[in-house]
């Protein structure tokens, strides 16, 4: 196949252009500077994108965006968290409203982040928006793939859950405070984590570009979600170090601010019903054994 991809110097876009790769895909990445031969130059920002760049494909994938936990929600850094979401996947549907011959599938990340703080309530696809600051912006982002009207193009809308990696991410960012020993859990613990290891995810995205009946939302989580407690635990075990050192959930307001009530803080747990019933299967589904592949 020959697929688009804008937002791949991410963690996630990194992983998944090497993995495309390696199974025979072609792949040009939409850039904003300094483009190569092979690249899409393009500036979300503007709404600049020619097109024409976008015939003749097969796929489009957008994980664009500003990353939300980089320094704390200034007025500022969240207005960049918005934009950069809406303003790219705006950009990218105008230009597919325009060409004869899209690509067949376009698929656009959202997240977990949607249902908002749910407590134990397990939710699905078909479950309603939450309330906060990140439910809206995942409200107005998957809006913005609603308005492109092309039934020749199936759309999915891929919503992460906490994606575990080693180069980074929320796991990059515990391994050394866990590796000293300085690990532990973080406000009273029962706080549920949808998570997925980045191998499995990254064939999510390939099983989401192959699979004909998975359209609208999709939840790319594991089908066992934890809460803090066990996460801390499992990561304690794999690392082979104690978690005694807790975060009180007062502290964690005062060092990361609204961010903290709305990740680390936030109980979302969430079921991948239509990967299930679809038949995709998880090569790591249980945490133990994903942290131990992925470390």
């Amino acid at each position: 196949m020959k697929i688009l991809i804008a937002g791949s110097t991410g963690l996630v876009g990194e992983a998944l252009v090497a993995y495309l790769t390696s199974q025979g895909h072609t792949i040009k990445r939409l850039v904003r500077h300094d483009p190569s031969p092979n690249d899409i130059p393009w500036n979300p920002e503007e709404g600049l994108l020619d097109p024409s760049d976008l015939e003749n494909s097969d796929a489009l994938i957008n994980l664009s965006g500003e990353n939300i936990s980089s320094g704390r929600w200034t007025a500022d850094k969240k207005r960049r968290i918005l934009a950069s979401r809406v303003q790219s996947t705006q950009t990218l549907c105008r230009a597919l409203s325009e060409i004869n011959s899209p690509p067949g599938v376009f698929i656009n990340t959202s997240a977990t982040g949607y249902y908002g703080d749910r407590g134990d309530v397990e939710v699905t696809e078909s479950s309603p928006r939450g309330t906060g600051f990140l439910a809206d912006v995942c409200d107005q982002w998957e809006a913005a793939v609603a308005e492109l009207d092309r039934p020749d193009i199936r759309k999915v809308r891929l919503r992460l859950g906490v994606v575990l990696s080693p180069k980074g991410g929320a796991l990059g960012k515990m391994l050394g405070p866990f590796k000293f020993g300085l690990g532990g859990v973080i406000g009273s613990g029962n706080q549920y984590i949808s998570w997925i290891g980045i191998d499995d995810l990254v064939k999510v995205f390939e099983y989401a570009l192959n699979t004909a009946s998975l359209q609208g939302a999709v939840n790319a989580v594991t089908p066992t979600p934890v809460t803090n407690r066990e996460f801390t635990k499992a990561l304690g075990k794999v690392l082979h170090r104690p978690t005694f050192f807790a975060m009180p959930k007062f502290l964690a307001q005062l060092a990361f601010g609204e961010m903290a009530n709305e990740t680390i803080l936030c109980s979302t747990r969430v079921a991948p019903k239509k990967l299930l019933d679809s038949g995709f299967a998880f090569s790591y589904p249980e945490l133990e054994g994903c942290l131990s592949h992925e470390l």
